[in-house]
């Protein structure tokens, strides 16, 4: 459930984008009807409105997601907190410029924020943050946890740019797919990789206790 609570935005940014581009022509009227004053000059193109009525969506969701974690006294994710900023910072100026350039740059800030921040923990202050919230599910020698850590910090770091070149090398409806299906899918297949990798190596915590039962 939190996986999916994690993508709505991103399914939903998806969702109204395939919607807007497939009437551009509401999404242009639309636009510039309730969203003028939040737009530079005050008239967005057909070409342009399906982007920022997508950005608008993905924003008010996330601003949303925090929101409701709040009214319900649940802890807000650094994820979430970091996500919030950049779609609205990123966002903001995406809808305001009406230019999407902003808004496909947020994913590699996402990811190398992350990145950067798993990279600094470790190497400057000697803290493991993977170990520190999924140490008590998992048992593994401090070595394991150290390649577990630079083996998010490398991906992250591939994801980010993964995402610039698929944004400018490809269509916006093409990064759009790929925002959804390829990100979501990559993440899956590491997360999959990975659990085959530690399954090699978690301590087995009932071996000592077994080796000394004499029956």
């Amino acid at each position: 459930m939190k996986f999916l609570f994690d993508l709505l935005p991103v399914i939903l940014f998806f969702a109204t984008f395939r919607f807007a581009d497939g009437h551009k022509e509401w999404a242009a009227s639309f636009a510039n009807q309730y969203l003028g004053p939040l737009i530079s000059g005050g008239t967005v193109a057909p070409a342009d409105a399906p982007v920022l009525l997508a950005t608008l969506v993905v924003i008010v969701a996330t601003l949303t997601q925090v929101l409701w974690l709040k009214l319900r006294r649940q802890k807000v994710d650094m994820m979430l907190w970091l996500s919030l900023f950049l779609v609205g910072g990123l966002g903001g100026l995406t809808i305001w410029f009406h230019n999407e350039t902003f808004i496909k740059w947020k994913p590699s800030g996402l990811y190398w924020a992350f990145g950067l921040t798993l990279w600094i923990s470790q190497a400057w202050f000697r803290k493991n943050l993977l170990r520190s919230m999924m140490g008590s599910q998992l048992n593994l020698p401090d070595p394991i946890w150290q390649r577990l850590n630079f083996a998010w910090v490398a991906f992250f770091g591939l994801m980010g740019l993964l995402n610039i070149w698929v944004a400018y090398s490809f269509d916006t409806s093409t990064w759009v797919n790929f925002k959804l299906f390829g990100g979501t899918g990559l993440m899956l297949l590491f997360m999959l990789a990975q659990g085959f990798y530690l399954s090699k190596h978690l301590i087995d915590d009932e071996a000592p206790a077994a080796a000394k039962d004499p029956s």
